[in-house]
């Protein structure tokens, strides 16, 4: 059974439910399972980097931002993460030039010191995976890993059906796949730069 579109995961999740009266609610079940995914997994595919000019002390987020990997000014160096707390301190001695402190606060980046003119920053982020729709009918988890959204769509389709027994069996391949797609990640990330071996 190929799964490689929209449509074709709609189908086999109707499939799977042996059920025909579903297809109203079924793009609900995969919207909840693509919102679960954006809380749980984190890949190397989802990053992303942007360069933003910074004219004041924020800049609001992109739309699809899940987690900061890191903030740097555009000659390399790091801007450090603080916490709430750490930035209010900081903010008693007012104080303008290259950005060397953030926090994330309200979907927004607050940087200090205050740049007392335009200053680029590379942003580097997790970002969300692209929704399905009929208009945007693939995405790169659905073609390399479509048994993520499917089992994810049947845990929620379980839940909304009262299916106790449904909920668990779903839910151990769904937590299975994306462990084990968070595992490739982490591996592929840490694996090092491929060394040739001369005989």
């Amino acid at each position: 059974m190929s799964i490689s579109t929209y449509s074709e995961l709609k189908s086999s999740i109707a499939d799977f439910l042996n059920r025909d009266d579903l297809t109203s609610v079924i793009p609900t079940f995969i919207r909840l399972a693509e919102a679960d995914v954006a809380k749980k997994l984190r890949h190397w595919l989802q990053e992303k980097k942007v360069r933003a000019p910074f004219d004041e002390g924020f800049e609001f987020l992109p739309e699809d931002w899940l987690q900061t990997i890191s903030l740097r000014n555009a000659d390399g160096t790091e801007i450090r993460q603080v916490g709430v707390t750490e930035m209010a301190q900081l903010k008693r001695l007012p104080s303008t030039g290259k950005p060397q402190f953030y926090r994330v606060e309200a979907r927004r980046i607050e940087v200090f010191p205050s740049p007392d003119v335009s200053h680029d920053v590379d942003l580097l982020y997790y970002a969300r995976i692209p929704a399905l729709s009929d208009a945007a009918p693939t995405n790169w988890l659905l073609t390399n890993h479509p048994d993520i959204l499917l089992y994810g769509s049947l845990v929620q389709a379980a839940t909304y059906l009262g299916d106790n027994a449904g909920t668990g069996t779903w839910a151990t391949l769904y937590t299975s796949s994306v462990d084990a797609l968070q595992s490739d990640s982490t591996t592929a990330r840490h694996s090092g730069p491929l060394r040739m071996r001369i005989r």
